[in-house]
């Protein structure tokens, strides 16, 4: 029997996961010999202002696109929280390459494989926002997911705080300070918003990183 490619990169992301999950649990203090993010690296992203990390489930929105939905998730051991960053709709990248600022990218929710996603919906709970939902199949959606990286420096650090700016609306993935009841209680909404401030900036947590190409020739 034959896999396909995405049959091969669904059990691996799967693998991921479940490997995750089980280091929620067993923390460890393993540095890294760099410190950029790479292309098919898988983490979490804690928000600066509220510090909750951005989360996604199989819990879709009861307004505007009905797609799976978005939050900020205070508790750090949540699977739920883990995202990969991968190639954008338009470009092939090669994994372990380090990511540049201003680089698009998409970023790919490892528990459900549908990508992170904003269009012109108004988001739920903040009428001068819109909506970021999960959209996707098995990572493969559309060109509204894409997002471009803004950070200082000549590459995406693993410590620095940074913004995603969405291509097709250019406002940017921000944490605002609305909360969901039921079914969601506590978890934050996540949005597309215009304005930047600590709202909109994200650092990378917990993850496995993968090895850049060049650092076998370091």
């Amino acid at each position: 029997m034959v896999l396909s490619v995405k049959t091969v990169f669904y059990f691996f992301c799967k693998f991921v996961f479940m490997y995750l999950i089980f280091m929620d649990n067993a923390p460890t203090t393993r540095s890294l010999d760099y410190d950029y993010v790479t292309v098919g690296s898988v983490f979490k992203l804690l928000n600066k202002a509220h510090g909750v990390r951005l989360h996604s489930h199989e819990v879709k929105y009861g307004s505007g696109s009905g797609q799976q939905s978005v939050t900020g998730m205070q508790k750090k051991e949540d699977g739920n929280s883990y995202w990969q960053v991968k190639s954008p709709t338009d470009e092939v990248l090669k994994r372990g390459e380090p990511i540049k600022c201003g680089q698009k990218v998409r970023l790919t929710h490892v528990n459900t494989m549908s990508n992170l996603h904003s269009h012109h919906f108004r988001a739920p709970l903040s009428s001068s926002a819109l909506e970021v939902s999960c959209f996707g199949t098995d990572g493969e959606g559309d060109h509204l997911d894409d997002w471009i990286v803004e950070c200082s420096g000549s590459v995406w650090l693993r410590d620095q705080y940074v913004a995603f700016r969405h291509v097709e609306t250019e406002l940017y993935l921000t944490c605002s300070d609305q909360t969901f009841g039921r079914p969601i209680p506590g978890q934050h909404e996540i949005v597309s918003s215009k304005g930047l401030d600590n709202k909109g900036r994200w650092k990378t947590m917990e993850g496995v990183f993968i090895k850049p190409v060049d650092a076998g020739s370091a």
